[in-house]
């Protein structure tokens, strides 16, 4: 299976559907099958699966309540490590080796960093953190759009090398040596969904955190409010 190219498989109403969206099907149709397993036969392991989500965002985002962004991050984590591993199995790919769908993820997290910090903030406390002072606000839309970009470069990169060098290998002596390298592969697969995972809670984090002043002064108002 050429890991470089993502060729159509087949026309749904007129729309190309290429590989990547067949694997990515397929992986999710895994992603249900596992859980309804653990469900039924070891639902205990989804109490550590959530607990493990639950530690990974609370060292980035120090809010009171993680369940807001539970949906988003436990989800982007498992859809990512899925993917990134899914290649191991014979005759499949990963959807992450294909940059539109790394670059999907990445304006996926690029909104929602802007949702949360607007509900956080409000609107114009939220656009206000741009433009203080406002000659930096083109500055701040470059660094968000920069920042975008480097997640979906990152992850497809790591993805598509680690899978070229074990596809390289297992061409060359397809026996034994790769198994080392699949290894590996499974390894940087579950370290980028980890990566992704920190790196989508810090803009989160950058994005609702309330410096000292403002809390003083919402503190204020709120004490204004409560005095007659």
């Amino acid at each position: 299976m050429d890991i470089a190219t993502h060729p159509i498989v087949f026309y749904m109403f007129g729309l190309p559907i290429k590989d990547t969206v067949v694997m990515t099907w397929i992986m999710m149709g895994i992603i249900i099958i596992t859980m309804l397993l653990i469900r039924r036969f070891k639902p205990g392991l989804l109490e550590i699966l959530l607990e493990f989500i639950l530690d990974l965002i609370r060292d980035v985002l120090y809010e009171d309540n993680l369940i807001p962004y539970l949906p988003l991050l436990g989800s982007l984590f498992i859809f990512i490590l899925f993917a990134n591993i899914l290649s191991v199995v014979p005759g499949l790919k990963s959807p992450t080796s294909d940059i539109n769908t790394t670059l999907a993820l990445g304006l996926i997290v690029f909104f929602a960093v802007h949702f949360f910090g607007i509900r956080k903030k409000g609107f114009w406390g939220y656009i206000t953190t741009f433009s203080s002072p406002i000659y930096l606000f083109p500055l701040e839309i470059v660094g968000q759009l920069s920042r975008t970009l480097s997640l979906t470069i990152r992850l497809f990169g790591n993805i598509v090398s680690s899978d070229l060098i074990v596809a390289i290998v297992f061409s060359l002596i397809p026996v034994i040596a790769p198994i080392p390298l699949i290894a590996l592969s499974l390894i940087i697969g579950v370290l980028q969904a980890y990566v992704f995972t920190i790196l989508a809670s810090l803009y989160i984090a950058s994005a609702v955190e309330i410096n000292i002043e403002e809390a003083q002064i919402k503190e204020v108002k709120k004490l204004q409010k409560m005095t007659p």
